[in-house]
């Protein structure tokens, strides 16, 4: 496993790859590694010959500083992680190095930047699709790969992709879940025991949704999993919507295609989203 912390260095070890016909996967990532992550790094191994993984804290795209200062970052953890999952290459840049000066980024990512997560960290995914591109740029992959758990990064994503043309395949990954169903997160760590276990309603709030959804309305549906949730002391909900998987407005029509069930919501001091494909 390479471990290379400059554009140009990267460059030079990955640019005779591409020539040579072989196919170069990247999973980005701000490190605090999970299962879920390399879940990640094993579904890339299946579509590409050389995996990159890159760890960057990235400031732009925190619109809370505090949040951006208490975000964990166990290296020799995640290192590990990544060698036992058998990744090429470790990307970890410095802050310097991959914002050199002062820059202006701000791209049209559509209606659905501003819903949902948009609404509560106003301007994080241009900071996101920020970093992405930087990313891109310096690895320049034939497919990425991100988590399915932030589901409107990955509709970001796509669109900043669609408006630079670039030649990537983004894929989601489907969300890895602890046993009792709480969906992993670099975030749990925040969690003390209480609110561990105050966390498992907003998986279940999904489940149950998922599972009455032949029978119940989605207005019936959605009433109930906010019941659910605010029941739980220690929660508080951000939002619970069912909405269009493309669009990410608010759907009532259950024929619909692609329909997702989206909640974000405090659990103690700690912000956590999930989701759920529900047809």
């Amino acid at each position: 496993m390479k471990v290379i912390n400059t554009i140009a260095a990267l460059k030079s070890l990955l640019e005779p790859i591409k020539l040579g016909q072989q196919k170069i996967a990247l999973v980005p990532t701000m490190g605090a590694l999970h299962k879920g992550h390399v879940s990640l790094i094993n579904i890339a191994q299946q579509y590409a010959d050389v995996v990159v993984c890159s760890i960057f804290v990235n400031p732009t795209q925190f619109t809370d500083p505090k949040d951006l200062e208490k975000y964990p970052r166990p290296l020799e953890h995640d290192m590990q992680m990544l060698r036992e999952a058998g990744c090429d290459v470790v990307f970890m840049p410095s802050v310097k190095e991959m914002y050199p000066g002062t820059e202006h980024w701000h791209i049209d990512l559509g209606p659905a930047e501003f819903l949902l997560e948009g609404e509560f960290r106003k301007g994080h995914y241009q900071g996101v699709t920020q970093i992405v591109k930087k990313l891109f740029d310096a690895v320049n992959p034939d497919v990425a790969f991100f988590g399915q758990k932030d589901f409107q990064q990955v509709l970001m994503i796509e669109n900043m992709v669609a408006y630079f043309k670039l030649p990537v395949q983004i894929i989601s990954c489907p969300i890895i879940r602890e046993e009792d169903g709480l969906a992993m997160s670099s975030r749990n760590i925040h969690l003390n025991e209480a609110d561990r276990k105050n966390a498992l309603v907003l998986s279940k709030a999904l489940t149950y949704v998922k599972d009455h959804f032949e029978e119940k309305t989605i207005a019936v549906l959605l009433a109930e999993a906010k019941e659910m949730i605010s029941a739980v002391a220690g929660v508080e909900l951000d939002y619970f919507t069912i909405a269009n998987g493309k669009t990410l407005l608010p759907e009532n029509n259950k024929n619909q295609s692609d329909l997702v069930a989206l909640v974000a919501a405090k659990v103690g001091q700690t912000r956590l989203i999930d989701n759920m494909l529900l047809n």
